[in-house]
């Protein structure tokens, strides 16, 4: 069961939207291809200077390339491996380094339906990268977006719809499978993004948070992670039902610049089973909504990156 949580008054939002973002910085994760490259380019053409986060520096150099080609910002990258909590706390002192706000941090780095993978700590792959290494990244560079006023996005999924936490086994380590390990990943994502909201809120932060989706769209996400079947199967399906990779980059634009965005909305496609079609409030699994279980996840979250997320 599921349904929309706020109403925001539009129904097909795009980047036409968007104000002149001149002066404003925006990080995103994973942003040399697919949904993360679209989005820094819409960004980037606003105005905004834009940096891309990414493990491979030969893929960052070539990514920065193709968004200054519309840029009416400063295009820059950073290194970052959310696979590994070494990598997430060097990209953090980094940037901090280099910047004194962020208008908005954008979690959208993703992987999909691997084989049964452990990143650099021994977590789950799929939950220590989608949801663990973006968790701690948005606690150590909480303060820059905090001086800027700023936004934090969480790119979940439709998927999320499907998943459970699987509190006595989050690693899925006595009975893997790669679509039980995605999805639960999906709907700590958007839990993390609404448990965040309302910490935010108890604590009368300047600081908001908005969750998004992309649809479905045609990006390496369906050929880079899943193997066997699923491989076969993605293309298959992609060319024939995928939207482009840049219209499943509209909700993130609208989450972290769109003036019309509200704090602690969910934004996605609203066409036939949320795929594609006009972006504006997305459906959310009432089980995303659960508040203990939101806590829980925080609470087992801090203890597995070895991080306290304090909110002001």
């Amino acid at each position: 069961m599921s349904g929309k949580i706020k109403d925001s008054g539009f129904s097909d939002w795009t980047p036409d939207s968007l104000p002149d973002l001149t002066g404003k910085t925006y990080l995103i994760t994973g942003g040399n291809s697919g949904i993360g490259l679209e989005a820094a380019k819409m960004l980037a053409e606003a105005g905004g200077d834009v940096v891309i986060a990414c493990r491979n520096p030969d893929k960052a150099a070539a990514a920065v390339k193709e968004v200054e080609t519309v840029a009416n910002g400063k295009v820059e990258s950073v290194q970052l491996d959310l696979a590994s909590l070494a990598s997430v706390r060097q990209c953090a002192d980094t940037v901090a380094s280099r910047f004194s706000t962020l208008d908005a941090l954008i979690n959208n780095a993703g992987i999909m339906q691997t084989p049964q993978l452990q990143t650099n700590d021994g977590f789950e792959m799929q939950f220590g990268t989608n949801h663990l290494g973006h968790f701690l990244l948005t606690g150590l560079l909480f303060d820059l977006v905090k001086a800027a006023k700023g936004r934090i996005v969480v790119v979940s999924s439709i998927a999320h719809k499907y998943g459970r936490l699987h509190f006595n086994d989050l690693m899925l380590t006595n009975k893997y499978d790669p679509t039980t390990a995605y999805t639960q990943s999906k709907l700590a994502n958007i839990m993390f993004a609404f448990e965040l909201h309302r910490r935010l809120t108890a604590a009368g932060s300047t600081v908001s948070c908005i969750a998004c989706h992309p649809g479905y769209s045609n990006t390496h996400l369906q050929s880079t992670g899943p193997a066997g079947f699923f491989n076969s199967l993605y293309k298959l399906l992609n060319p024939l039902f995928a939207q482009p990779a840049e219209k499943g980059a509209i909700p993130t634009v609208l989450a972290a610049a769109g003036e019309e965005a509200l704090p602690g909305a969910y934004y996605g496609p609203t066409g036939f089973l949320e795929a594609r079609g006009p972006v504006s409030d997305a459906a959310v699994a009432k089980r995303a909504l659960n508040k203990d279980r939101a806590a829980r996840l925080w609470q087992e979250s801090e203890q597995l990156v070895g991080f306290r997320f304090k909110v002001s």
